[in-house]
């Protein structure tokens, strides 16, 4: 509840009951709300959530379980409740009341679509989200360099898928410049991608892409938007929910502005199932998203994670968490035993009990906490009873959250997908391009094919004319010179006859003469 730049989160177990407050002005060092299921850790998220909007802080938190929704209806009364008001001295500025509230959804079923595009989110998350070896992860790096230096705008999933054909097609030439990539390699990045499809990543990838800035509003009556995750259904597919959140937070230092310390946060964000950040998470990303949280403080931004034990949160990152809230755990195994006390030793210790034994026997609602004070100090841990909540502690209706999503200044602005031209539509007029070009040259080389066809038949009628003409000239030639060689017989046979002729009738002449001499 807030006070006067404070928030009243409740009360000390102490002789005074100190009332435990957590600073504003100290708000963006961030913070933890561990403890086993059941403990209370919602209603501490809901009671924090609360009073940051009625601050004027706006908030950002993840609803897995689909009950922290009654924000946006008021409480319910009840004899219990009662008590508590009365318990936590609250009678004249406790009031049943909703908060304003906006609805989003990775999935856009309870809320506005959430959406960002591959190429903002990166290769880094993408390798982590798709599960890739170190092998891959390299190979797919150098697909989005390759996309970057030739223009192509990776949006959403068919246009990676795009890129990755492209260069499977163009393997060889890319591979001088940018260093091997197998097919194997792609293949396997491929298949990754149809087991993202299936969690319906096709949905969260895409335009318009959501604007953080957006997160930052307050309502008419000045208090801050909270704005709730829809998260009961990708909580079930724990890449995609870690991939959303880590990108959110990369979203948030990137485009935010510095306004180093200030009164109260800008924004702040309750990261619920937080241990789903970081399991199975490259020291690489770890330490990405160390120097995030710690340099987004500068930012005005305020980040809490919630989860069941802080051992489910890297050392480097928890460091980083000043305010601590620590409800009950259990400890029946020596790993238990061990979470616990991890937990304890987090803590600026309190000589009035041991904390590694209170965290055991914390109540429901009851909690270990230890907040900055004025000047940053970690105050002593105190054990606390955390305050009720003014709003509904159950999902709220159908009704309200339709009447809520329809009434929001972000209703239009996410609501319906649009596919601008990119890597996709590019590589697919290029594709159309090339088979235009490709059909032009196949029918000049069948012109080029038709003409070299019918200049060799034109060849061949040529040679074939010149053959028979040569063969008729050759038939002509035979003919004549048989004519000839006829002529010149039959010449032949007239001298031979004229000669036989003339012999005989010089014969006879001879014979007449002579005989006619003898005669005489």
């Amino acid at each position: 509840m807030y006070e006067n730049g404070k928030i009243y989160i409740g009360l000390a177990d102490n002789d005074a009951k100190d009332k435990v407050y957590l600073h504003l002005s100290q708000a963006n060092r961030h913070g933890l709300i561990a403890g086993a299921s059941g403990t209370g850790k919602t209603i501490t998220m809901k009671v924090m959530a609360e009073s940051f909007s009625a601050a004027g802080v706006p908030v950002f938190v993840c609803d897995v379980k689909g009950d922290v929704s009654g924000l946006a209806e008021p409480g319910a009364d009840n004899p219990g409740m009662q008590k508590r008001i009365d318990k936590f001295g609250i009678r004249d500025i406790f009031q049943y009341r909703s908060y304003p509230v906006d609805f989003w959804d990775v999935y856009g079923k309870g809320g506005h679509p959430v959406r960002a595009t591959i190429s903002d989110m990166g290769p880094d998350l993408l390798s982590r989200l798709l599960g890739l070896s170190e092998i891959q992860e390299g190979v797919l790096d150098v697909i989005f360099r390759i996309a970057d230096d030739h223009g192509l705008e990776i949006l959403d999933i068919k246009d990676l898928r795009a890129v990755m054909n492209h260069v499977s097609q163009n393997r060889k030439e890319y591979s001088l410049s940018y260093g091997n990539m197998t097919a194997q390699s792609i293949a396997a990045i491929s298949r990754a991608l149809i087991s993202l499809e299936n969690q319906g990543a096709e949905q969260f990838f895409g335009e318009p892409m959501l604007d953080i800035r957006d997160w930052i509003r307050t309502g008419d009556d000045g208090r801050g938007v909270i704005n709730i995750l829809h998260a009961v259904e990708v909580v079930n597919y724990p890449k995609v929910y870690a991939a959303f959140l880590l990108w959110m937070l990369a979203e948030l230092f990137e485009v935010l502005p510095e306004v180093g310390d200030c009164e109260k946060p800008r924004l702040v964000f309750f990261f619920d199932e937080a241990h789903l950040l970081f399991s199975d998470m490259p020291k690489a990303l770890v330490s990405k998203i160390e120097r995030t949280v710690k340099l987004v403080r500068s930012k005005g931004v305020g980040v809490y994670f919630v989860t069941q034990s802080p051992s489910d949160i890297p050392d480097t990152v928890l460091a980083q968490l000043s305010n601590r809230v620590q409800h009950a755990l259990r400890a029946y195994t020596p790993a238990e035993q061990k979470a616990v006390r991890t937990a304890a030793a987090t803590f600026r210790q309190n000589p009035s009990f041991k904390t590694e034994d209170t965290i055991m026997t914390l109540g429901t609602g009851e909690a270990l906490i230890s907040f900055l004070d004025e000047k940053g100090v970690p105050q002593v841990v105190q054990k606390t009873a955390v305050i009720c909540p003014e709003s509904l502690m159950a999902p709220c209706s159908d009704a309200t959250k339709n009447k809520l999503l329809a009434k929001s200044p972000m209703s239009g602005k996410y609501d319906d997908a649009i596919d601008n031209r990119s890597a996709y539509e590019v590589l697919e007029e290029e594709a159309e391009k090339k088979a235009e070009l490709d059909e032009i040259a196949k029918m000049k080389a069948e012109l080029e094919e038709e003409k070299a066809k019918l200049k060799a038949e034109k060849e061949k009628a040529r040679a074939e004319a010149e053959k028979k003409a040569q063969k008729e000239a050759e038939k002509k030639e035979k003919e004549e010179a048989k004519k000839k060689a006829e002529r010149e017989k039959r010449a032949e046979r007239r001298r031979s006859k004229i000669e036989t002729q003339l012999i005989s009738t010089g014969g006879q002449l001879l014979r007449r003469g002579l005989f006619g001499i003898l005669k005489k």
